[in-house]
């Protein structure tokens, strides 16, 4: 299938094409039909999936094809600053020959140049529950009039406890919208979110992948908990990687091992729920900027990051559930570049290596280091 398919108008298809897209992605193909023609939606698809821009092509075109009455036509909510500026991003990328305005707004950052282009008037707002809360409490901003609601990263949302800002929200939009809700994983909590405020939605649904990349160079070591910091250090002493990063199962876990690795001489970040919006954008531009050479996240914080030219991905502790281990890894070896992936390998841990063999369909080699040595 091909973009122009989808029943897309030239302007959004010239934008797409000079992104150098031509093909749609899975989520993409599925959901902005349904989209388009005014159901309610449920997205469930990973990150690096498109699916921003399966949820931002179509909106952009229901609101040009639409006369505007006045007034913000369109709110997305997204957990973290990082996720709503890539999401304004996507809208001036696939937007560039519409005239319709949008802006993104989060905590962490003086509110005056925000509530500035708020007053200037916008089509569309991007927006992190807490800023748009503190906003709409001092009469800054009225939402009375969205024609469409997106929520982007339910489950983020939920583990980051803005649930109740979310549904404070909601109630304050009008009943009569159009309401679509991606998430990555649909666990019981966020299915009865999305049944308290959608009106019988269609369900599209990605398959989780099940590959990795041929670039990518994996390898396991098996070692137990206690010993898997040392290890850690001894893997970094290598000059030659210059960043790594480094997955941990828990918030805990990667703020223990930031202090830990700090005490041996190694700067590391940790990225994670906890988190303040301001924290977490420091850790990625050092990250970024090789000012750091260590990023400690745990998986629902690592989505949205986008990290050019990643050599080194280390899976601290085994995800129990195989498809995470693709995204991890799947954060270096990008576009055929040559990437690392090393997994550390407890006792408890053997049946989490032995799934994810299975879903990726071979057997990780075994690296044959010890900690110490």
């Amino acid at each position: 299938m091909q973009f122009q398919e989808l029943n897309l108008i030239e302007p959004i298809l010239q934008a797409v094409s000079e992104q150098g897209y031509a093909t749609p992605t899975p989520i993409q193909a599925k959901a902005i039909p349904h989209i388009l023609n005014g159901n309610d939606l449920i997205g469930c698809a990973q990150t690096g999936t498109g699916k921003t821009a399966a949820f931002a092509i179509p909106v952009l075109q229901l609101l040009a094809g639409k006369e505007k009455k006045g007034g913000i036509r369109t709110l997305i909510l997204t957990p973290t600053r990082e996720l709503a500026i890539q999401i304004d991003e996507n809208f001036s990328a696939y937007g560039k020959y519409l005239k319709l305005r949008h802006t993104a707004i989060f905590g962490g950052v003086p509110q005056g140049r925000q509530v500035t282009a708020i007053n200037r008037g916008l089509d569309v707002l991007i927006a992190t529950p807490g800023r748009l809360l503190d906003l709409m409490q001092q009469r800054l901003i009225d939402i009375s009039q969205i024609e469409i609601l997106v929520l982007d990263e339910a489950d983020r949302m939920l583990d980051m406890g803005f649930v109740r800002d979310v549904k404070k929200i909601i109630a304050r939009v009008p009943q009569k919208r159009q309401t679509l809700f991606f998430s990555a994983t649909m666990p019981e909590e966020i299915r009865a979110l999305a049944r308290s405020i959608l009106n019988n939605p269609v369900e599209v649904k990605v398959t989780p992948v099940s590959s990795t990349a041929r670039s990518i160079d994996q390898s396991v070591c098996f070692v137990e908990q206690d010993g898997k910091t040392d290890l850690l250090v001894q893997i970094l002493d290598d000059a030659s990687i210059l960043r790594s990063l480094v997955f941990t199962r828990t918030k805990h876990g990667a703020d223990k091992l930031v202090k830990q690795l700090s005490r041996t001489g190694i700067y590391a970040a940790a990225i994670h729920g906890n988190k303040s919006q301001n924290a977490r954008q420091k850790a990625l531009d050092d990250f970024r900027n090789s000012r750091i050479r260590v990023l400690v996240a745990t998986d629902i914080a690592a989505r949205g990051i986008d990290i050019d030219d990643l050599p080194h991905v280390v899976n601290y502790e085994l995800p129990n559930v195989p498809e995470t281990y693709v995204h991890r890894i799947g954060r270096t070896g990008r576009a055929g570049a040559a990437g690392v992936a090393v997994s550390f390998c407890g006792a408890g841990e053997k049946s989490d290596l032995k799934n994810i063999q299975k879903l990726i369909g071979f057997t990780v080699p075994v690296l044959k280091m010890q900690a110490g040595r």
